[in-house]
């Protein structure tokens, strides 16, 4: 069910070119709490396949039709994975100014650094001095479960 997007098809497969409204809520201590609702305002349009969303989620649209819509429940692990540790790093602050095109900031402030072979690696900043700065590495999301309900509106 992995194959290129016929077209015509109004079925998601993977390659599909998705319109929808979503709503995603983060699941914690028994309460949802929304974090992005797309029903009230203008519906967005993605790729399966391409990454723009958590691959449990692209999993979830796999199959439906236009005009469905449907409630997931995905644990951590099947939304961004769990939170590492291993992803919150130290670095001196000389590292961090060379790396970073971010002038002030402050605690839990967002931060994008430039990677020696070209790339970019976003992260919040979790404590700094003048000697190092410790940014969490892990996505926003890492180690919380989701309900994300969808109204299929377009498959192309």
């Amino acid at each position: 069910m992995n194959a290129a997007a016929p077209q015509g098809n109004d079925h998601i497969v993977t390659g599909s070119h998705v319109t929808l409204h979503y709503r995603l809520c983060a699941c914690l201590n028994g309460q949802e709490r929304e974090l992005i609702n797309t029903f009230d305002s203008r519906p967005v349009t993605v790729q399966v396949g391409s990454g723009q969303l958590a691959q449990g989620m692209e999993d979830c649209l796999i199959g439906l039709a236009a005009g469905s819509e449907h409630s997931f429940e995905l644990s951590a692990d099947q939304a961004y994975g769990p939170r590492s540790d291993q992803r919150v790093q130290a670095l001196s602050r000389a590292t961090f100014d060379q790396h970073s095109e971010t002038g002030s900031f402050g605690l839990g402030d967002p931060v994008e650094l430039r990677m020696p072979q070209g790339g970019r690696l976003a992260g919040v900043i979790k404590h700094y001095d003048e000697r190092r700065v410790v940014v969490d590495f892990n996505h926003p999301l890492a180690g919380v479960p989701l309900r994300w309900s969808v109204k299929v509106i377009g498959v192309l």
